[in-house]
């Protein structure tokens, strides 16, 4: 009888200390519920160790912490995979007079079990001169950022963040870790009297909207404001495990979705995570912690008309006998009506896209034009959306601050590319018809064709004629592409597009501003043949004016600097962004780089910098200074130069710089010398083998254009300020050249 009794009372003492285990599994800490797989306190209370959290009861109410050690402040856990964190805003403050008064950079490190969400973040910047990078610690996996310009705050837009003022952009999935750095071009010199700091965040997308306000007293709403700096909230994603469900099911001691639940891989990185089946609530990570849902047993919800049957995990309606054809019929009849009503509703939606587009109007000007009725296609929405599998991520074919680029192939099998615009401005409609119109009459062989567009979606639909080999961008700086493209071929495109805008500013009625010249949007061909494309940020000039106020917007690095300070829009501001992509050109480096030290960062000003210093051999691109001619380049470099004058008016006009470069190609092309192979050697100085069968460019000026052309040598008449070596001379001697054809200018 003894043993018995003992047994017994050992299992009543063992059921005592299970429930009292249980028992110190704080559920809360302050106004937060901690579900399991978390917990604080005993290790039985969490599953892993990167599920530990930790409860700061020093403050009131307690603060939840990220885990031990952290000082990262949790505001929400939810079982759907996502935790809710507080971080800091990094911030950039200067004095007056543009010394550094105050600068907080955020560095932020996560566990294997976390990740940024993706999906709900957005990282801004704010700011009148701002750049806001951010990147993994050692900037291996990704790089990114956004730059915030405005010269007053007139141009700053109540409630957006495309860029004047504040800028915002996504992160990459998977993302464990975080550094964040600010910046400044001016430090803020220029724009102090109402923006003297800059600030950046990652934070919920829903939680931020941008005021005005923000760039003179920016301070975050989050009732917490911790270590006292400002804070933002920043939404996690979280898994159970690192490993797949796959790898994770062949495990069962380790494997923590319970009874009543499935498992499902994480869309943002590794790991999975538990949810409770269909007609199952409660917490799936629980042994048996998802439970049936009875869905007769609420009054407020009904789901049957007649008689309802719960089952594990579902319910079934029974009805009355007689009724069973009625309800069927009832049902038919209301699916009937329903599809026809979302029909009509999708027929009206989109005749109230076409005219606040401005489709009537489109119509009434392209009657106006035969011409232009035959070359341009207003597409409907259905066409679009099957010619893009319906605007697949496959199918994108880049993304830039106006909108998104898709490939579509047309019902006839004709490759288009597709933009669709993030926004637009319902006041400026009839400009948008305007110029799609002007758009529309563009026939230069150098300028991508619009053929088309539609206007029965939200925002408009253009439609241009696909280019097959990408941008110049991507042939100069990506890693496939390094110095693929020969100098001969970089002074023929840089022709073609000098070209192009010289139409545009010239031939065009009305004129037309790209305000937005860049490599990215200059396509090359399969013959490698430049074509001028994005037109989303150009303006049309009125006959009378030579200069429009308009809101400043362009690619920082490419963007006239008097455009930035004045808003008067000119020919001019495209002819500096040119001036970049010439200087882009000749280094082979990109327009803003942060990877070079501060001084070079911006291209532009460490060009001029080096040519001022007669330093442009030790800036060109090592392939360049053995293909090109001394003497050519130097005149490509003087004549990028020129573009990049910080006065509008000192810069040449788009016409006259074609000019100049297609001078040097017919130079290049069209002239040899009638001379012998000693006075060849002697006016080339001493040319490479590869010079030589590209019969590189020779070192003289020319005075004559037509007939018999006598030159000078270019050696005597350099100025002081040549960036090259002048090519060996020694006793001056005439040297007579025969030209093909007659030459139209001047070099």
């Amino acid at each position: 009888m003894i043993r018995p009794v003992l047994l017994h009372l050992v299992l009543l003492w063992l059921a005592a200390v299970l429930s009292s285990s249980e028992a110190v599994c704080p559920e809360r800490c302050g106004n937060i519920q901690i579900p399991y797989p978390f917990g604080i306190g005993d290790r039985n209370c969490f599953k892993d160790p990167g599920h530990e959290l930790m409860c700061d009861e020093s403050f009131i109410p307690p603060l939840l912490l990220l885990g031990p050690g952290s000082n990262i402040p949790v505001l929400n856990i939810s079982l759907q995979g996502q935790v809710t964190i507080t971080l800091w805003v990094a911030y950039d403050c200067y004095t007056k007079s543009g010394l550094s008064s105050n600068k907080f950079n955020q560095q932020i490190a996560l566990g294997d079990i976390y990740s940024f969400s993706d999906t709900q973040n957005k990282f801004t910047a704010i700011g009148c001169d701002t750049y806001a990078f951010m990147s993994d610690p050692n900037g291996e996996v990704f790089q990114s950022g956004c730059i915030s310009l405005c010269g007053n705050t007139v141009n700053v837009i109540e409630g957006s963040c495309s860029g004047i003022g504040c800028c915002q952009t996504a992160i990459p999935k998977g993302l464990h870790n975080l550094d964040v750095y600010l910046g400044s071009y001016y430090n803020h010199s220029m724009s102090w009297d109402f923006n003297p700091c800059s600030y950046a965040f990652l934070a919920d997308q829903d939680w931020f909207k941008f005021s005005v306000n923000d760039l003179s007293n920016f301070s975050t709403s989050v009732e917490l404001t911790f270590q006292n700096k400002s804070s933002a909230p920043v939404v996690l994603d979280w898994v159970v495990g690192v490993e797949t469900c796959e790898e994770a099911q062949t495990n069962s001691t380790t494997y923590a979705c319970g009874q009543n639940s499935y498992c499902s891989n994480s869309t943002n990185g590794h790991g999975y995570r538990c949810y409770c089946n269909t007609g199952y609530q409660g917490n799936p990570y629980l042994p048996h912690g998802c439970q049936d849902v009875d869905e007769c047993a609420d009054p407020n919800n009904k789901p049957c008309e007649g008689i309802c049957n719960n089952t594990p995990g579902s319910y079934f309606c029974s009805c009355p006998p007689g009724i069973g054809l009625g309800l069927l019929f009832l049902l038919i009849s209301s699916s009937w009506i329903y599809w026809g009503l979302q029909k009509r509703k999708l027929i009206k939606l989109k005749e109230k896209f076409f005219k606040q587009n401005g489709g009537l109007l489109l119509q009434q000007q392209l009657s106006k034009h035969e011409r232009i009725v035959e070359t341009t296609k207003i597409f409907t929405a259905e066409e679009l959306k099957k010619a893009t599998n319906n605007y697949d991520e496959d199918r994108v074919l880049g993304r830039g601050g106006y909108g998104t680029v898709y490939k579509g192939i047309l019902p006839d099998k004709k490759i288009v590319a597709i933009k669709k615009s993030k926004i637009i401005d319902k006041s400026q409609i009839e400009q948008f018809i305007n110029e799609v119109i002007i758009l529309s009459h563009i026939n230069h062989k150098n300028v991508v064709k619009l053929l088309g567009c539609c206007l029965e979606t939200e925002v408009p639909l253009l439609v241009y004629e696909f280019i097959t080999d990408g941008t110049l961008f991507h042939h100069i700086h990506d890693v496939g592409h390094v110095s693929s493209i020969s100098w001969e071929h970089r002074l023929r495109i840089a022709a073609e597009t000098a070209g192009a805008l010289g139409y545009l500013h010239s031939a065009a009625s009305p004129p037309i501003i790209h305000r937005d010249v860049k490599s990215t949007n200059i396509l090359l061909d399969n013959n490698r043949t430049a074509k001028v494309s994005d037109f989303g940020a150009s303006r049309l000039v009125p006959l009378d004016q030579t200069q429009i106020c308009t809101l400043v917007q362009g690619t920082m690095g490419y963007l006239d600097p008097e455009y930035f300070l004045t808003s008067q829009l000119t020919e001019k501001s495209d002819v500096y962004s040119f001036g970049v992509v010439l200087v882009e050109l000749l280094t082979g480096m990109q327009a803003i780089s942060f990877e070079r030290p501060q001084e070079e960062r911006n291209l532009a000003m460490h060009f001029v910098s080096s040519m001022k210093e007669n330093n442009l051999l030790k800036i060109l691109e090592g392939r360049l200074v053995h293909e090109g001619s001394r003497e050519q380049l130097q005149e490509v470099a003087e004549l990028a130069k020129r573009c990049l004058k910080m006065n509008g008016e000192e810069r040449p006009t788009m016409k006259e710089v074609a000019m100049e470069l297609e001078g040097l190609i017919r130079l290049r092309k069209n002239l040899w010398i009638e001379q012998s192979p000693e006075e060849t050697d002697y006016l080339l100085g001493e040319p490479s083998k590869h010079q030589v069968k590209h019969h590189g460019f020779l070192p003289f000026h020319l005075t004559s254009v037509t007939g018999t052309i006598k030159l000078r040598r270019a050696s005597s008449v350099a100025a002081p300020s040549s960036s090259l070596p002048p090519s060996p001379s020694s006793s001056p001697m005439p040297t007579t050249l025969i030209a093909a054809g007659t030459l139209s200018s001047v070099i």
